[in-house]
């Protein structure tokens, strides 16, 4: 070969080199443009049916009603755990929160990789806004999130006490408007105290409430607000305007999504961490009672630190032009947010997942696909004594604490509100559904450990 023949071939080396590489990033690019957008909308102590378009007789949720007009509303989802770190443990990580022998509110989520870390190797740029409660850290870069503002209520009341979180968000997503972007928007709102500004309790002045427009698993909540104070219009009106915040602010995020050019290539999700708090509320020892404290899981049982249905079903919407169902009511599949980590990274062309994920992939559901669910619904405290609860099927078990009461069995197709235990007419499936309970239970740490509280 002579010289001229080999300065010849390297360079046609070189150009085909140059040509490859432009051509693998122009397909990383294109693929980077086509991947969504994520806007996950978190509430904190919303009811399952404090949502107009949930059912619930006063509030005025026109923004959320109108994100579930676009989209799909899911009426048997549910979160991961009772109070508000299990829950974002289990969501953050598709783990189980009652795997972590130390408890992921003082130590955070160890050696399991989060969703924003997968999403953040993707090409993602990752966002947090609002409450944290996953750790002691919450400096950028945890878990693979750029940018972590852990803002506490507004400085002006007067807006609501969500509005300065979701004005940092907005900012958010306009700086990043090119994408890809995943943001979390997690509220403070209907967390105790409920304690709303006069201008946003007076827009429901004219509320005046009906016992009887609610179901019977809310009695008890008048009952115990009425002994506080027999004015439980005004205690309805201030938990509806902080509902109505609340609104406001998803109305906001709906606007500028809209203004960017953005809501057909965005993913927007709203729902609560898990159901209602209750009026009396036990903190440091000290029991404290609120009459604001009305959230409403319409006819389903209990609330918050509960894992009855009102306190683990929650309200989920999800709208994704052309891809999700506009308009949708999915009354039939069963989802949880134990599926967020699996699900997302199906959507974002994720291959390599974690090992041992506790959840399924239910891309196919927010699609518009009805299936049975291939994963049961595991709930547990992280506690050592804390009682088992599982969904399968149309089946609800709760295992007995030690002397506390039978076992119970619940046919949630045909007693949703779990007010009929029916163990006794069903002992092969409750024995089976025992043994597969068990077995999990066994599967989890002998011990946990938390940080003492000063």
């Amino acid at each position: 070969m002579t010289q001229k023949q080999f300065c010849f071939l390297k360079s046609a080396v070189a150009l085909a080199f140059l040509i490859a590489t432009f051509l693998v990033v122009e397909v990383h690019a294109g693929e980077q443009a086509s991947l969504p957008n994520v806007v996950f909308m978190f509430a904190d102590d919303l009811g399952y049916a404090d949502l107009g378009c949930y059912g619930h007789p006063y509030a005025k949720t026109k923004h959320i009603d109108q994100l579930a007009n676009e989209g799909t509303r899911f009426t048997q989802f549910y979160v991961t755990g009772v109070t508000c770190n299990p829950s974002r443990t289990g969501l953050m990580t598709g783990w189980h929160p009652a795997r972590f022998r130390k408890y992921a509110a003082d130590y955070g989520f160890a050696d399991r990789v989060t969703i924003t870390e997968l999403l953040k190797k993707r090409g993602y740029s990752t966002g947090h806004f609002g409450k944290w409660h996953m750790g002691p850290v919450d400096a950028p870069g945890t878990y693979g999130i750029d940018e972590i503002d852990t803002i506490g209520k507004s400085q002006d009341r007067s807006l609501g006490r969500d509005t300065d979180l979701y004005t940092e968000a907005i900012k958010f997503i306009r700086s990043h408007k090119d994408g890809p972007f995943y943001v979390n928007i997690w509220g403070h709102a209907t967390h105790y105290a409920v304690d709303t500004p006069k201008n946003l309790a007076s827009i429901f002045s004219d509320v005046k409430v009906e016992r009887n427009d609610f179901s019977a698993t809310m009695q008890h909540k008048f009952k115990e607000s009425a002994e506080m104070d027999p004015n439980l219009d005004d205690s309805m009106q201030q938990y509806l305007g902080d509902v109505y915040q609340i609104d406001q602010n998803v109305g906001r995020v709906m606007a500028v999504l809209e203004e960017l050019g953005l809501a057909e290539s965005t993913i927007v999700v709203f729902s609560s961490d898990h159901g209602p708090a209750p009026v009396g509320l036990a903190s440091k020892g000290i029991r404290e009672f609120s009459k604001n404290m009305l959230g409403y899981a319409g006819e389903f049982r209990g609330g918050k630190h509960t894992q009855f249905e009102g306190g683990v079903r929650v309200p989920f919407i999800i709208r994704w032009p052309e891809k999700v169902k506009a308009g949708h009511v999915d009354s039939v599949n069963v989802g949880s947010f134990i599926d967020w980590l699996p699900t997302l990274c199906s959507l974002a062309g994720i291959d390599a997942l974690p090992e041992g994920l506790d959840g399924e992939d239910i891309s196919d559901m927010w699609l518009g696909a009805t299936r049975k669910r291939k994963t049961p619904l595991f709930w547990k405290t992280s506690a050592t004594g804390g009682a088992p609860s599982m969904r399968e099927g149309q089946w609800k078990l709760h295992l007995s604490r030690k002397q506390k009461g039978g076992d119970q069995l619940y046919n949630l197709q045909s007693d949703p509100s779990e007010s009929k235990n029916v163990i006794e007419d069903f002992p092969e499936i409750a024995t089976r559904m025992r043994k597969d309970v068990r077995r999990w239970v066994a599967e989890l740490p002998e011990s946990y450990v938390k940080k003492e509280k000063r």
